[in-house]
């Protein structure tokens, strides 16, 4: 058996720090495998923000995997966006230590955020042909019957939620996915838990998305996912903390 945490959208610069202290204490009492997170660690990726959410992520004391999500590439210095947009990015992963590597389980990346897009709103997902490619490979080059899931930040198809992902590229890669029979996308990005089973053209696959650790809630209050992987199926268990009051739903953007 294999439990993971999966979270997602922690946004330092405006966390929730009670939600915060919740999850590290799961962590430390629950003691999972590991910790998937789907992006956006920051509001405005600024190095104070990554360096809260790297301080933040070492006291959890588990392996984590990590996705970049929108908020992470860098807002307010245009030059560091188009030439290197996730250096600050690799320098939170490569600063956290051990890595989470299960024997059992692969866990593969399918990036979907972009440093420009042809349209006004760049925050919206994107799934170009190259890192498909590349997503696509690593599955392909996996031992046989290796039961694999894939992370991105955003969804690559609506799931009904609040928030939009209008990802570009995602029906596709959705059902490239679906070919190659992986268990489960997790993402994140639309700040509410959904999970679905989505008809593709190879036939269907689930979408799992986790909620928010920030103050930034849409409609539920902060929640995380606990996965755990049993006899070659994965259970989907959404986590809430109590005691956030419906008021405060939808209150930032």
């Amino acid at each position: 058996m294999i439990r993971l945490f999966h979270i997602s959208d922690l946004h330092f610069g405006l966390e929730d720090r009670r939600a915060l202290e919740w999850l590290v204490g799961l962590v430390r009492a629950e003691r999972p495998e590991g910790v998937v997170i789907t992006g956006d660690f920051t509001m405005r990726a600024r190095p104070r923000e990554f360096a809260a959410a790297a301080q933040w992520i070492g006291e959890l004391g588990v392996p984590v995997t990590l996705d970049p999500g929108n908020h992470d590439l860098p807002y307010f210095n245009p030059v560091e966006r188009f030439v290197d947009p996730y250096r600050r990015f690799r320098a939170l992963e490569a600063g956290l230590g051990a890595k989470l590597d299960l024997p059992g389980l692969a866990l593969v990346r399918l990036p979907t955020t972009a440093r420009a897009q042809w349209r006004l709103n760049w925050s919206k997902g994107c799934v170009g042909a190259a890192a498909l490619a590349r997503t696509l490979a690593t599955l392909d080059a996996l031992p046989k019957d290796t039961p694999a899931i894939v992370t991105c930040h955003h969804p690559l198809v609506e799931a009904g939620t609040r928030g939009q992902a209008l990802t570009r590229g995602g029906e596709r890669a959705l059902a490239e996915l679906a070919r190659r029979q992986v268990l489960a996308v997790l993402s994140g990005h639309v700040h509410d838990a959904f999970d679905l089973v989505r008809e593709t053209a190879h036939g269907p696959i689930r979408m799992i998305g986790a909620g928010t650790l920030s103050q930034r809630l849409r409609t539920t209050p902060p929640t995380f996912n606990e996965l755990v992987l049993a006899d070659g199926q994965l259970e989907c268990r959404p986590r809430r903390l109590d005691g956030v009051g419906a008021e405060t739903f939808g209150r930032y953007r």
